[in-house]
């Protein structure tokens, strides 16, 4: 039985997963809820908490099954721990959705060239990349204090294990790796004023972290001879990898709170028109390449549900679908990842600015509103992936999207329509899947190359199939 870990923004699970008759099965044992929290000192995550959970659950999990024998965690990527010269945290760990990046832009931006950044790292321009918020961290009291800067996947597989490392996965995503090198950039380590010293050393997808400490066995009934195997701990990479895809040609999105529109290729693409597009060139599993786009995702409609349900107007997200189902086509859109969407807040006014300031109508309902993103998103998703084949050279002929979206039919079928091309929705879980089985691969229960793994996905999963104008069908 292997055990996997899975925290996103909004919510976190830990999973049990075995492999019988070349199948994966699944079972969530523990769920719990996460989110940024409003503090003094601007939006933190309440890590502490969420390693409670893990511990919960897989407390849960052992009393269910009592012969786990690997742990594998993902969560988000960029963010990060501040640990001590004794190894404790030194603070909750910032959210990136917190503005206090804006300076260290700049200030990073002074010191080398954003064209020469992406020659190094491949990595998408965002606001909260990892280098700009080290940047900013270095002005707060606390920093004279720090001994490592830890990825969240990472803290907490120190923390289950007393072992630390970080997966290529994450790395990649931080704004200080060399994307050819697949190593920490001297050169961008010294522009944001690091010593090699405060960083993990990189290691890829499918090796062993550690054992678990016996403080960790008592408190959850696990053995003491269970190991953490480092998986594509960002979740996206555990996606990706998870795409149920038997033929290549294909292209993804890993639609959850944000949406990670792409391709996969085997080299990094680090051209001035890939720069100029926001393209990043992520790690994968196997030494892939995630070549996307992060857009916005159903963080705009989370959040619009949020703020209507604290204005005491609460509102099924199922009524609204069907609701923003039956309004005709051609509505407003906007840009779905424009920073303004980045922060909390009252996200039902910003879109309407938005579409005033481009001078289309705003949508008042909900169900306009509702429509509105979900348009805004499949057209996105069209636009990124159009460009990824441009930038690439690559052909695509079907479009995978997978995790929470993928249960979302009418944004399915939007972007069909969009895209021009099939969609293929599911698995809900790709995240966990992709985990469950690199740890399997690496105990010995799979063997075979990341389409052997993916073969295992799409035998294993209910998978629905969008045709671009007609309604979908089941494969």
């Amino acid at each position: 039985m292997f055990a996997a870990v899975d925290i996103g923004a909004s919510g976190g699970r830990v999973i049990a997963g075995q492999i019988l008759d070349g199948m994966v099965t699944t079972e969530v044992v523990h769920r719990f809820d996460n989110g940024p929290v409003e503090s003094p000192a601007g939006l933190r995550w309440d890590l502490t908490r969420l390693y409670d959970q893990v511990i919960i659950g897989l407390a849960e999990l052992t009393r269910r099954y009592p012969d786990v024998i690997r742990i594998g965690i993902d969560t988000w990527a960029v963010d990060y721990g501040l640990l001590d010269s004794d190894g404790h945290l030194v603070e909750e760990p910032h959210s990136y959705r917190d503005s206090r990046t804006t300076d260290a832009v700049a200030a990073v931006h002074d010191r080398i060239d954003p064209a020469e950044l992406y020659t190094i790292t491949g990595l998408q321009f965002l606001p909260f990349n990892t280098i700009y918020q080290v940047v900013a961290e270095q002005t707060c009291p606390v920093w004279e204090r720090v001994a490592k800067i830890v990825l969240l996947p990472d803290l907490l597989a120190y923390w289950l294990t007393g072992d630390l490392a970080t997966d290529v996965t994450n790395a990649s995503t931080t704004a200080l790796m060399d994307a050819t090198t697949r190593d920490w950039s001297d050169r961008l380590l010294e522009i944001a004023g690091l010593g090699r010293d405060l960083l993990p050393p990189i290691e890829p997808a499918g090796s062993v972290r550690g054992r678990i400490t016996e403080a960790v066995a008592e408190r959850t009934g696990l053995g003491t001879d269970v190991v953490v195997t480092t998986v594509g701990s960002h979740d996206t990479a555990s996606a990706v990898a998870a795409v149920p895809a038997t033929e290549k040609g294909f292209g993804y999105v890993s639609s959850g709170t944000w949406s990670l529109v792409g391709i996969e290729t085997a080299d990094p693409i680090l051209t001035e028109a890939s720069r100029a597009a926001n393209f990043t060139n992520e790690g994968g599993v196997d030494g892939r390449i995630r070549y996307l786009r992060n857009e916005g995702g159903l963080w705009l409609l989370q959040e619009s549900l949020r703020h209507w349900a604290k204005t005491g107007h609460d509102h099924d997200l199922g009524e609204l679908l069907e609701q923003a189902a039956a309004l005709p086509a051609g509505g407003p859109t906007i840009d779905v990842g424009a920073e303004e969407f980045i922060a909390p807040g009252d996200m039902p006014s910003r879109i309407g600015d938005a579409c005033r300031r481009s001078g289309q109508a705003a949508p008042e309902s909900p169900a306009a509103i509702t429509r509105c993103v979900l348009d805004s998103l499949a057209a996105a998703y069209a636009r990124t992936l159009h460009e990824a084949t441009e930038l690439s050279g690559q052909e695509v002929d079907r479009l995978h999207i997978v995790g929470g979206g993928s249960q979302n039919e009418l944004l399915c079928q939007l972007t069909a329509d969009a895209t021009g091309l099939p969609v293929i929705a599911g698995p809900i879980e790709a995240t966990a899947l992709g985990n469950l089985l690199v740890q399997a691969r690496s105990h010995g229960m799979v063997s075979g190359s990341l389409e052997d793994l993916r073969r295992i996905v799409a035998a294993s999963s209910s998978l629905t199939r969008y045709e671009p104008v007609d309604r979908p069908r089941d494969l």
